[in-house]
């Protein structure tokens, strides 16, 4: 079995700075693709970032881009600039086992291996 466990959540004010990590587990896990999730109060799980182990080639959701960088060396990061409170949220990572297009691995459904989750709160 497989385990993702995040790990750099807490609390921060608007305009900082936090590193997300996600670490596999038990068997070796050679994912297609990693990536990163997160979840607020009353929202959908939505996508955030993710990176293709091959190639690392990464992608980002629009909110993001610009201020967050997706990373990996045996663990994955997530490095998160200048913070908004609109970036509070439970952060997950999730890996994908099989080949999917980039655009499918922004969807929750096509990821076979979650972490716990990891909050990250925003705040003055």
């Amino acid at each position: 079995q497989v385990q993702l466990v995040e790990s750099g959540g807490g609390l921060v004010q608007p305009g900082g700075s936090l590193r997300l990590s996600c670490a596999a587990s038990g068997r070796t896990f050679s994912p297609y693709a990693m990536g990163w999730f997160r979840q607020a109060p009353g929202k959908e799980r939505a996508f955030v970032a993710l990176i293709r182990w091959s190639d690392s080639n990464t992608y980002y959701a629009d909110s993001v881009k610009g201020r967050f960088t997706i990373s990996k060396d045996n663990t994955m990061h997530l490095q998160m600039n200048n913070l908004k409170p609109e970036d509070t949220a439970v952060y997950y990572c999730a890996g994908a086992s099989s080949s999917y297009h980039y655009t499918q691995l922004m969807v929750p459904k096509w990821y076979d291996k979650w972490g716990q989750g990891t909050q990250v709160t925003v705040s003055s």
